[in-house]
């Protein structure tokens, strides 16, 4: 029998590997573009950036260091210049592949970051593996600029997996209706009518607002903003701002909210301030053509008919007030029950016609004689 040499020992006591095949090994230099292993073989596998993620222009030396321990898949054996060319991304992908299977047959929750801003919705990874995230699912509302998600971890669940089409799909909206309507329930076992709460405004339209309370949104109509007149919610409330309200009415799901606190009524005391009789000053809120609407107090309007607007005739309103003009005039009416004020400056301008003159005063008769002495 003839003696082996040395190469042909170190050959026998090499591993032999095959395409296809997992292998580990430990990482010996690490280069910008590229990762050399010793994998118990003859020669070092090679596993460049593109075969190690698919993240452009990523410096490898910032993610592997000398003496990690990797695992790889053999993509050729002999690159012609004697070297094992290895993946790591696509052997992530496949154990990645594995996992978001076993996470939609289970309906596991995962969790990512969004690395793609796309024009349909949003892009993120899990171990290599590319998962869509539609815009239509990407939240429980309409979401006009996906953009704010960018680098964010969100939560998702797998809702279609067909890698040989290359199609995953990622739902987080279905997660955001569940946890919302957990909290719409806890919110509904705890309120009653008449509690009051701080909410955050949600949305501002013309006939009201909508009031986040924490699980569900109430309606503050614009109605029930004010003891006095609004006349553009929008002028009033802005969105993320926090008030202060109370419920005034449930139904169903639905919640209607008022910020007409009662101690705050204006009407509490009307009785005595606005007793018939009583000159009161106030300013000109509205005008029709059968009168004027001046404020009293904000939430207190009286009407001033066009026929107490003066002794003269006069046609319209609008043809001697303003709107926001301040103006004097007499309560002759006032009805507490129907909440209806009637103002008259006819009825003050007479008044203060017929008050009584002033008596002259009588000159007392000691001075009157000296008067009379001096002449």
């Amino acid at each position: 029998m003839s003696e082996m040499s040395f190469e042909q020992m170190l050959e026998g006591s090499l591993k032999t590997i095959r395409n296809g095949e997992v292998v580990e090994g430990n990482v010996i230099d690490v280069k910008p573009d590229e990762i050399i292993l010793n994998i118990g073989y003859k020669s070092d596998g090679i596993i460049t950036r593109n075969e190690y993620t698919n993240e452009p222009n990523v410096d490898l030396t910032t993610v592997v260091s000398v003496g990690d321990t990797m695992e790889a898949k053999v993509m050729k054996v002999n690159d012609g210049e004697g070297q094992v060319i290895l993946t790591y991304k696509r052997l992530a992908a496949e154990k990645g592949s594995r996992k978001l299977e076993e996470a939609f047959n289970e309906r596991r929750v995962m969790t990512a970051k969004v690395t793609q801003v796309l024009e349909g919705g949003l892009g993120v990874v899990i171990d290599e593996t590319r998962i869509f995230i539609p815009a239509s699912l990407v939240s429980d509302t309409y979401e006009k600029d996906l953009g704010k998600y960018k680098d964010q971890e969100i939560e998702f669940v797998i809702t279609e997996f067909n890698p040989r089409r290359r199609r995953i799909i990622g739902d987080r909206k279905q997660l955001l209706l569940a946890k919302k309507a957990e909290l719409q329930k806890a919110l509904f076992e705890r309120i009653h009518v008449g509690d009051v709460l701080e909410g955050t405004v949600k949305n501002v339209t013309d006939f009201g607002a909508f009031i986040d309370l924490g699980g569900a949104d109430g309606l503050l109509h614009i109605s029930e903003m004010s003891w006095g007149r609004v006349e553009n919610p929008k002028k009033v409330f802005k969105v993320g701002e926090v008030v202060r309200v109370f419920i005034k009415d449930i139904k169903e799901h639905k919640i209607a909210l008022s910020m007409k606190f009662e101690d705050e009524n204006p009407w509490k005391d009307a009785a005595t301030k606005y007793a018939a009789g009583t000159v009161i000053k106030g300013v000109v809120a509205r005008m029709t053509d059968f009168g004027a609407f001046v404020e009293l107090a904000p939430g207190v309007d009286a009407l001033l008919h066009v026929s107490q607007i003066s002794r003269e005739h006069v046609d319209r309103p609008v043809d001697v007030l303003n709107i926001g003009q301040e103006i004097e005039a007499k309560i002759v009416d006032f009805n507490e029950e129907e909440r209806k004020i009637s103002l008259s400056i006819k009825a003050l301008l007479a008044s203060m016609e017929h008050a009584a003159p002033a008596e002259e005063e009588e000159v007392p008769a000691e001075e009157e004689v000296a008067e009379t002495e001096g002449l």
